[in-house]
């Protein structure tokens, strides 16, 4: 993955020349914006990769990036949920998150849907909901959960999730989605154990 050779990207920022056609400018927005979305895999599958292969050096790995710890384990959540075989190229990483908590023959449905038809993150998200409601309009089982929080953690809680762009409460379904597998995976073993 290149940018187009106008620009010249540094740690800090990236260089245009002074004229630059309407066309080329668009271009290298889509090439970042790529290159942008593509990271966020690399760095999900990096996780992954240093779990395994390292894992009890992997965290101080990860500590001397400068990355946020959070934002890595929500990327490595997705990533591990969708091997790279279910990915889909032409859809983002936040396609794939919409669907990452699905079984997998369901991952591959909605996955395929939106990359034929080309549905924004917005429209998978939307026919998701639609199907959870039903057919008939009725609306899920539905459950409100209310907790009192300090304002310094909620404010945490807000920037974890604006580092990986989802709203709050998509933020916390996808963390407590991930507690609640974890958590699933440890009475499974155990269940294998006994």
């Amino acid at each position: 993955m290149v940018i187009d050779q106008s620009a010249r990207p540094r740690r800090s920022g990236l260089e245009l020349p002074p004229r630059l056609p309407f066309e080329t400018w668009q271009r290298i927005g889509r090439q970042i914006s790529l290159i942008s979305d593509c990271s966020r895999w690399w760095l999900g599958d990096w996780l992954i990769y240093g779990e395994r292969h390292y894992p009890n050096r992997y965290r101080m790995a990860i500590e001397a990036t400068s990355l946020d710890y959070q934002t890595l384990k929500n990327y490595a959540w997705i990533a591990r949920r969708i091997p790279r075989s279910r990915r889909r190229d032409q859809l983002s990483l936040q396609h794939h998150a919409e669907v990452a908590a699905l079984p997998p023959s369901d991952q591959e449905h909605w996955l395929q849907q939106a990359a034929e038809l080309g549905w924004t993150r917005r429209e998978l998200r939307k026919r998701l909901r639609g199907i959870r409601n039903g057919d008939d309009g009725k609306k899920p089982d539905e459950a409100t959960v209310r907790i009192d929080v300090l304002a310094e953690r909620q404010r945490r809680w807000q920037e974890a999730a604006e580092a990986a762009e989802l709203s709050l409460a998509e933020w916390i379904v996808v963390i407590l989605d991930q507690a609640a597998g974890q958590a699933g995976e440890g009475v499974a073993k155990n269940d294998e154990e006994a």
